[in-house]
């Protein structure tokens, strides 16, 4: 949050401040655009103008060329005319409609935001000026979790300047809500929006019911009192319950090791493809988890599998069917206390909770890497990239469900106090608050194919029937012989039940600052301005925990308890029309043994999961407890990062060959400390009468707290410079060094020893064969040398044309390594190999442009002059690369930190995280009276997107264009009523594993719909 650059004004003079300065913590005053009546004269006659009312979309429109022209930097970015007017139905959706953003979707909404095809590792985001935080353990910012209907104004920082908070190589996204003061007037408001989604009805009693329901309500209002006192307050509510039903085609990810390359070699029989009965990853009476070994063959130079076809093939994939509930509860407030002329105070809260809902169905081939001989092999179609199109084989089949539900909990503050020493000297202090909590808890049922159905009789597929798949037409689709999915009476094997408590995160963050603005009078410096900003974040991850119970069929009494869990919790198949939008024909289809079809479904057998999970608890005497996560695991992830920083900075104004040029110059220095905690099992080493050494356990000893951290400096210089060619015409260029820190959750210390147990260890250095766990707390920042230029047309109020090219020279890159660790225990250091990620010193680019536009056709006749349009387009082009973990190339390195090895990789590295080449978004308006509506297009080319839980293994989403649409009418001047729809095509998200042909999971939402009344006083 930087320092106002205009002298303080007095409470009256607030309530018609109009210019927008993204910069500061200041929220732009919301009317914007309206020419104001006044007076001029004529002759010897005064005639008064009309005061023209710009409204809705136009309105909205004006505003972003507002925010572009008033700025130093380079910025995008819209505000609302009055709350709620931005035109989307999450903060997510609306700031896709900016220039060179895009979003990642979950559940159909937009959640993270990439800025010019760099992913939310690479921006940084900023509430109310403030860093907020979010339940992910990465440094994005959850845009669903805000209510876009309580916010006044988004923008996009494409270039820095010192005073802004660093952590944006790509740019920084500011939200930001009104000040009571500066808006000026009353105004109570009330908007209910009714949620029905088509996909919805398909839906036997939803868990949100046919129709969702969105509500806010916000008071703005002033005091002023006789003394020159004046007090600002600003009220918000939402409370929303919709639903948002999903349909997913889903295979095993490369997060964990459930995805392997499988050698696919007629001439090789120990392992792969053409191995006897068995998981094609594992050597017959060898290595488990092999496939294709990437590890450097010293008599060759090449990897061990050189020259080997192979083929990625995951342990199991089918369909998911999601039912879905979404409530979300928030509240702002925004007090604003003016004392007197010279002293400003604000004091601002959010808080929001939200909770997600789940019952899931799900349709599950178990055993997709296991070999049928004389089936498997011959089944194979396979792209030269390794993507298996077709498999045949014998596997288990699963009906499973589970009950899913996430809490995510928001509280952010913060309190601000500027005074003016003088007209010219302004200094502000400022306190924030952030903390996201996030539990996730999960109740899941298996229930299998077995040789006997749940009467005993003996069953044709029996347990592992054959199954063929094939997605050569864009999605898995399925031939079963000799059994029927829909018969809820095959489901017969031992009975699973999972209590997991899967997540328990808090991430918070406590920042203090001081700013100076001093104006001078200096025929090129016009002011300079400084700061010091204290911070501190902690994240905390206490990892995971399961209890698991089942029945078996081995004993009577348990087979007859699962065939009557099995006849009363069977429920009919919860939607109509399953994944229809996406597959071409039906998705299974039955065969007997000679190949003749017997039926065709897109649905299956299902069951009630809590009736299960009741039924099976009180056979075996046991209560349902989620089980509890302790604070002190080995699973623990306990992170503390503090930051010290500090910055100068001088505007300046001059001329160049009669050319008005202006900006800043300026320096920002940040210090950064982690400390991250681990906990592991404490041991002794013993020597026996016979010099043999072991570690064994301390006996009843609490497990042993251990740090581990790192820290760096950074200085971050900054220059923006803007030529006024023409009063319309502007030339902006900019220059700053960015850096973006290491997720929270990539720092932690996790380690856990393998120990050697070997009877003929002699010495210390052979009492550890290695040690598991991830996390690297040294791990350095990503380093960016930035370059901008833009030039900007500004015709009139509802024209603008901007083109600019940027480029982007990152110091660093990402590799897995392993390094050889050293560790204390019981007095001695051990060392042992370990993998980590880590930032190397690598060197790679990127290139791009971007282009916006907007215009109204006003002076077209009659009703064609309420239409208009909005576009935008970037461009980028870079050589950066991320390496896969498990299958890209990666290095080993010896106690110096030299390469001493290396891994060959079978998989082309992804390029940043996030990246996309194309993004576009275009909009088509027309407003005209009390009529307002859009037509919007938004378009993202691939992109790498890291798991949250595994960032080093590759997965990318597909490209997509998503249309949506918005239209409104005033009934009165108080009363409007709206209609939004986003996802109007049910356009699905595709993501692909390890390459960009391999399609693991298809994700369909459906259209989503939103019928709204406003009401504002």
């Amino acid at each position: 949050m930087a320092i106002e650059r205009a002298a303080k004004m007095t409470f009256a003079d607030k309530r018609n401040f109009k210019k927008s300065l993204l910069v500061s913590a200041v929220a732009a005053a919301s009317y914007i655009g309206a020419a104001q009546a006044q007076e001029v004269a004529r002759g010897d006659q005064t005639v008064a103008l009309e005061e023209v009312v710009v409204t809705g979309t136009r309105a909205t429109i004006q505003t972003t060329i507002d925010i572009k022209r008033n700025s130093t930097t380079i910025v995008d970015g819209m505000s609302a005319n009055e709350i709620g007017d931005l035109p989307a139905l999450s903060i997510g959706e609306a700031l896709e409609n900016v220039t060179g953003a895009s979003s990642h979707r979950e559940n159909g909404g937009a959640t993270e935001v990439s800025i010019r095809g760099m992913g939310p590792y690479l921006s940084a985001t900023t509430f109310n000026g403030r860093v907020a935080t979010n339940g992910s353990g990465d440094r994005s910012v959850n845009f669903s979790q805000f209510p876009s209907e309580l916010m006044n104004k988004i923008a996009i920082y494409k270039t820095q300047d010192a005073s802004l908070i660093e952590g944006g190589v790509a740019g920084l996204i500011a939200l930001e809500t009104l000040k009571p003061l500066e808006y000026g007037k009353q105004r109570i408001q009330f908007d209910a929006k009714a949620n029905i989604n088509p996909d919805q009805a398909n839906l036997d009693n939803p868990m949100a019911g046919d129709v969702g329901f969105r509500g806010t309500a916000s008071y703005v209002d002033q005091f002023e009192f006789d003394n020159g006192m004046a007090f600002g307050v600003s009220l918000g509510f939402e409370k929303s319950d919709i639903s948002q039903p999903e349909a997913e085609m889903n295979s095993s990810s490369p997060s964990g090791t459930s995805l392997f390359a499988c050698l696919n070699d007629p001439n090789i029989t120990n392992e792969g493809f053409y191995r006897s009965a068995g998981d094609c990853e594992d050597q017959v009476g060898g290595a488990k988890d092999q496939g294709y070994n990437t590890s450097v063959d010293p008599e060759t130079g090449k990897a061990v599998s050189h020259g080997s076809p192979y083929a990625f093939v995951g342990s199991s994939n089918g369909y998911k069917q999601n039912d879905t509930s979404d409530k979300r509860d928030a509240v702002f407030v925004a007090l604003q206390f003016q004392p007197n002329d010279k002293t400003d105070i604000n004091f601002d809260l959010q808080q929001s909770e939200r909770v997600q809902a789940e019952e899931r169905q799900i349709l599950n081939f178990a055993n997709m890497k296991r070999v049928t001989p004389g089936v498997t092999a011959g089944s194979l179609v396979v792209t030269d990239t390794g993507a298996l199109m077709k498999w045949a084989g014998e596997t288990a089949i699963e009906s499973n469900s589970e009950l899913y539900s996430r809490t995510e909990d928001y509280l952010g503050y913060g309190l601000n106090i500027s005074y003016d020493f003088t007209d010219k000297l302004s200094v502000s202090a400022d306190y924030s608050f952030s903390e996201t909590t996030r539990d996730e808890l999960q109740v899941g049922i298996r229930t299998q194919s077995d040789k006997y159905d749940i009467y005993g009789e003996e069953t044709a597929g029996n347990y592992r029937p054959l199954v063929y798949w094939d997605k050569t037409s864009g999605i898995l689709q399925y031939e079963i012989t000799d059994f029927d999915v829909n018969d809820h009476s095959l489901f017969s094997d031992a009975y699973r039940i999972r209590i997991d408590n899967d997540v328990d995160r808090r991430n918070t963050s406590e920042a203090f600052r001081t700013d100076f603005d001093l104006r001078v009078d200096g025929s090129f410096i016009t002011a300079v301005s400084g700061g010091l900003r204290f911070a501190e974040l902690e994240y905390l991850d206490l990892g995971s925990a399961r209890d698991e119970y089942s029945i078996s069929r081995s004993s009577e009494s348990g087979a007859a308890a699962i065939k009557d869990i099995n006849e009363t919790c069977a429920i009919e198949f919860p939607e109509k029309d399953f994944l229809n939008s996406v597959s071409d024909g039906d998705l299974i289809t039955s065969v007997d043994g000679d190949g003749n079809v017997t039926g065709a479904a897109n649905s299956w057998a299902t069951f009630d999961t809590q009736c299960v999970s009741d039924m099976m608890l009180a056979y075996l005497g046991e209560e349902f407890a989620y089980p509890e996560l302790q604070g002190e695991t080995s699973d623990v992830t306990d992170v503390t990062e503090t930051t010290t920083a500090a910055y100068v900075m001088a505007d300046f104004e001059s001329a160049l060959k009669g050319i008005p040029v202006r900006g800043n110059l300026g320096a920002r220095v940040v210090q950064t400390e982690v400390e991250s905690v681990g906990y592991r099992t404490p041991y002794e080493i013993v020597e026996s009468d016979s010099g043999v050494l072991s570690m064994r356990p301390i006996a009843d000893a609490e497990l042993e707290r251990v740090t581990a951290g790192g820290d760096y400096v950074e200085v971050l210089p900054s220059l923006n410079i803007i030529a006024d060619l023409r009063e319309d015409l502007m030339l902006r260029s900019a220059v700053y060094r960015g850096m973006s820190r290491p997720d929270p959750s990539d720092l932690g210390y996790k380690r856990t020893f393998d120990v050697n147990t070997s009877e003929e260890v002699t010495t210390v250095g052979e009492l550890l064969r290695s040690v598991d766990g991830d996390g690297n707390p040294d791990m350095q920042p990503l380093m960016s040398w930035n370059f901008d230029a833009a030039i900007e047309w500004y015709p009139n109020d509802d024209t603008m044309l901007a083109f600019g090219i940027y480029h982007k020279n990152f110091q660093g890159g990402f590799e897995t390594a392993r390094i050889t660790e050293s560790f204390l225990v019981d007095g001695q250091n051990l060392n042992a190999d370990f993998d980590i990620v880590r930032t190397n010193e690598d060197t790679s680019t990127m290139n791009g442009f971007e282009l916006t536009g907007t215009h109204r056709f006003s002076y077209l006749p009659g009703y064609l002059s309420g239409l208009g349009v909005k576009a935008s387009y970037n461009f980028a082009d870079s050589d950066f690369e991320f390496e896969d973990s498990q299958y890209g190339d990666s290095v080993i390195l010896d106690e110096n930190g030299n390469v001493v090895s290396q891994n060959i990789g079978i998989i082309a590295p992804a390029n940043l995280p996030g990246f996309s080449e194309h993004v576009f978004s275009g909009q088509v308006y027309y407003q005209i009276g009390n009529f307002d509506t859009s037509l919007i297009y938004k378009y993202r080319s691939e992109y790498f997107q890291p798991y949250t839980s595994n960032g080093t293994r590759l997965r990318y989403v597909g490209d997509v264009g998503v249309w949506e649409a918005k239209a409104s009418y005033r009934l009165t001047d108080s009363v409007q009523l709206s209609l939004e729809a986003i996802n109007l095509f049910d356009a699905p998200k595709e993501q692909y594993f390890f390459t960009t042909d391999n399609l693991g999971e298809v994700n369909s939402y459906g259209p989503r719909v939103f019928l709204g009344l406003k009401a504002k006083f």
